[in-house]
This record gives structure tokens, sequence and C-alpha cells, in this order.
């Protein structure tokens, strides 16, 4: 079979031009390219003149631009003209839940969360009549802005020539093989998607509290219900999306980020994660991810009888405490000799100044020794989130000492305006052998920012406290000698928090 016959620099409907090939099999082509009239990346498929399946494709990726919810990968454009068929679809940049489980299982209620939010977004497909039967870890994605997405819905069927006599079940065992894999870190299916296989137990696929220890009991049954189509706990199986969106929807859901109409920004590092297969984007998610936390509201006000004399006795004493300050402060002044001023540093020592906390107003992955200059530009605000499930974390390296390629890397935070530094605290990974240094200084420039304080074989979490007075607009955590991780080198930052001496 050939392959396409466009190239980098074509040009297609006169508006969107072809840049990297991102993924090819098949006959179908992935490229990242952009939209030149509105000035932003974009995924676009193409075809070698003898695929055998373009209409297909073209019909279902206009019945999926039909679709508007958000969590479902949004289709622009899909044609079949001038003897070159294409569709157009929006660049995902974040980590897909493939990214996620690289480590292992990610935190239960989190990874029911995405599948949650997976599960409704394909239950309004199947009530407009689509389905998507390619249900894999590289193809639910949190994004960098916040968000869940659901790539390939309707297109990855036509591409890869699946049908399903029953697609509604199909689907709702494909979103219990996601759940088994965010709970589990193993794959449940029968074809590799760049997990482990899921273990047996006498021929029967071991449920996930079988395989990992702290899975809830209520997952457990979920999973279930829908993989293995089982009544569990006196519940039916779940047979349609929308059983398993049911099912779920009880569980804590990630803080949405705002919707916005405006096109993304061009430069986003991630890979288009619409390639069929396995993700082709860079590793973590942080997973952003943990869940939203249901807020308590506080407890309504007493009202009646009793209240109205609890409040008049409180006012009363308050009455009566007003009056013995002023007569005893009118007393020792009283008492004052002429000449001696009254000074309440002089009566009381200075109460010692409590540290504030200080928000970033942006995080950035700060690479200024490389060949791009950035590093996970794209997932950096993860570590600036308050939520210690989500990190940013640098590339793999061949060595602790970043492979010899450069002599650090790190993040770089912008506080928006100098700021005095008390300490900066760093929440890293488990394993040791982090040796990372803080600089501030008043221009993201390597050579503006002073070292103030550093720590060697460091892990967990990490104070670095300046030995001198530091002020400065940038704060930058820089790895100069990174831990292992999966048999090569990485450094990682789950959340970073400054502080200022603040005020007495």
């Amino acid at each position: 079979m050939s392959m396409s016959t466009v190239e980098p620099g074509t040009r297609l409907a006169d508006r969107f031009r072809l840049e990297d090939r991102v993924h090819e099999s098949g006959g179908a082509t992935l490229w990242k390219a952009l939209d030149e009239i509105l000035a932003r990346p974009v995924a676009v498929h193409t075809f070698a003149p003898d695929f055998p399946r373009v209409q297909e494709v073209v019909t279902a990726a206009r019945l999926a631009s039909r679709l508007t919810d958000p969590r479902l990968t949004q289709v622009f454009d899909a044609a079949d003209e001038d003897g070159t068929a294409y569709v157009v679809s929006e660049w995902v940049s974040g980590d897909s839940l493939l990214d996620l489980l690289e480590s292992g299982p990610i935190e239960p209620e989190r990874g029911a969360a995405l599948v949650a939010e997976a599960a409704e977004a394909l239950a309004h497909a199947h009530a407009a009549g689509l389905t998507h039967l390619h249900l894999t870890p590289g193809r639910l994605v949190w994004t960098s802005g916040g968000t869940v997405k659901l790539l390939g819905l309707a297109v990855d069927a036509a591409i890869l020539d699946l049908s399903s006599d029953e697609p509604a079940r199909e689907d709702a065992e494909g979103l219990g093989r996601l759940l088994y894999a965010a709970l589990t870190g193993h794959w449940p299916g029968d074809f590799d998607c760049g997990l482990p296989a899921a273990p047996l137990d006498d021929g029967r696929i071991c449920t996930p509290r079988q395989v990992t220890a702290g899975v809830p009991g209520y997952l457990d049954a979920i999973t279930c219900r829908a993989l293995l189509q089982e009544p569990r706990r006196g519940q039916p199986p779940l047979a349609t999306p929308a059983d398993v969106a049911e099912a779920l929807a009880e569980v804590p859901r990630p803080a949405p980020a705002p919707v916005t109409t405006a096109p993304p920004a061009l430069n986003l590092r991630s890979e288009a994660p619409d390639g069929l297969g396995v993700s082709t984007m860079p590793p973590h998610m942080p997973s952003h991810m943990g869940p939203q936390m249901t807020m308590v509201p506080p407890p309504r006000p007493q009202t009646g009888t009793a209240s109205k004399i609890l409040l008049t006795v409180i006012v009363l004493l308050v009455m009566a405490a007003v009056g013995v300050g002023a007569w005893t402060v009118g007393k020792n002044l009283g008492n004052t000799p002429r000449g001696v001023a009254q000074s309440d540093s002089a009566a009381s020592p200075s109460p010692s100044r409590k540290p504030v906390t200080v928000k970033p107003v942006s995080a950035t992955g700060f690479d200024p020794l490389g060949s791009d200059r950035a590093e996970k530009p794209e997932i950096a605000p993860l570590a600036i989130d308050g939520k210690p499930s989500t990190d940013w974390h640098t590339d793999s390296y061949s060595s602790a000492d970043l492979g010899r390629l450069k002599d650090g890397v790190g993040l770089i935070l912008d506080m928006g305006k100098p700021v005095s530094v008390a300490d900066v605290v760093v929440s890293l990974g488990d394993a040791g052998g982090s040796t990372v240094q803080l600089k501030v200084g008043d221009a993201a420039e390597l050579s503006s920012l002073k070292t103030v304080a550093e720590k060697k074989g460091a892990s967990g979490s990490v104070t670095l406290t300046p030995e001198k007075a530091a002020t400065g607009q940038y704060v930058l955590i820089w790895f100069t000698r990174l831990p292992s991780y999966n048999g090569q080198y990485r450094g990682t930052i789950y959340e970073v928090t400054v502080h200022s001496p603040g005020s007495a």
C-alpha cells in the first residue's frame, strides 16, 4: 500500500499547512499542522490514494463535528477533494491516561473521575447515534488546560474498520477497561496498548482489588459490572456508557477549566494525541488533576429567643471589657513620668513575622541551555495548582547529570512583581538523589538569577531557605542532578510554595 503523497509544507483547503508527521499506519497519516487563518495548531489526518475507507472516515468526521460536548475532540473540517482526503481536528495537548500510568496506577478516585467524564461524553455521543469502539488509555487525555478529552470518536473506528453488533455494550466494556487500567496500571484488553497485561486467575481476569491494594470496593464492583458485564453487589451489569456514567456519578470530579473560544497557543510541545495506538504525547499528568473536594457549607446561624439572649450577654461582656481596658490605659498614662515616651515596643517584645504565601502568576519549564530552550512548558502550571497529586517534570535523561548535555534544567516562576523570598517549599518525588538550587532574580535569564540556596540528595518535601535576603520577580527551582526514573533519570516537582517574610 502506498503512503500518502502529501509532504511537510503542503497546504490543504488553502489554510492548513502540514508541518510534522506524527504517526503513520495502514495508509492513514497524522500530522501536526498550522491553521494559517486562525494561527493555531491543528491535527490533520491524510490518507494514501488507495486507502479503502476514505468515504467512511470523512462521513464519520462530519457527523462527529456536529457534537458540542467539550470533552470530545472537535472536528473542524473533513473533505475528499482533488484526490486528497483529510480530516482536521483540534490539537490536544496534555497527558493521556497511558502517560499517567507510567509509574503504576494513579489514585483510585482520580482515575475514576477521568473515566466518569469520558463516560458522560460518550453517553452524549451514543444519544446522537455515534460510537467509539476503540477506547484505549492513549485516547483519554487530561489536557494542559485542566479538562478531560476523549479522542477519536467515530473517526478511529472508521480508520481501523471497526464495527459491532452491540456498540453500546462494546463502549461500556471499553470504559470498564479504562477504569481497570486506571486502578491497576494493567490492561485487560486483547491488544497491546503500552501497559502490562492484566493478571489472570484460573483463566479469568483478576479484579482490581486482587491486583492493587487500596481500591475501594464500590469502584471494584463498577469495574467488574462494566468490563466483565457481571452483576456485583446486587447491581446489574453496566451495558451502556450512560449506565457507566450513572454508576460513577458520585465520584468527585476535577475542577473544570474556564471555557474559552480563543485559539490555543502556538508554543504547545506535546505531540498531537490524535494518533492511533500507543500515545505519542510526552510523559507526565500529572497528571493537574486531583479530585475536586466537596465543600461543606457553614452552619446556618441560629435564630429565636435563646440566640437573642446569648447575643445580649455577649454585648454586655464586650462593653464591660472595653470599660476596664479604657480605665487601665488612663491610669497608666496618668502615672507616666514627664519626658518618658510611651512605646508599645518597649513594653513588650515585637511579635515575630509570620511568613505569607505568595502565589506565582505563571510557571514554565526552563531550559536555557537546551536546543529548544523549553522543558515541558505545557504541564508547568501543574506545579502551582495547589494539588499535590499533579506534577511538572523534566524530560528523561540517560544519566543523573542530565546526560552531560547541559548543566541544569528547571521550573521558573513569574511572581508578577519583585517579592522578598523567605523560603520556597518544593515537593519532589520519593526517589532520592536530586540536587536542586533556588535561584532568584529580576529577569528570566540564567545570568540574571542568583543562587541563594541548594539541597543535595533531596527527595520528598524540601524547604529552600536563602542564607541572605533575596528579592526578585523570578524564582527558579534548578535541577543540577536528577533522580532515577524507570531506568533513566528525571526530575519531578509536584508542588511549589513561595513564602515572603510577611509583616509584623
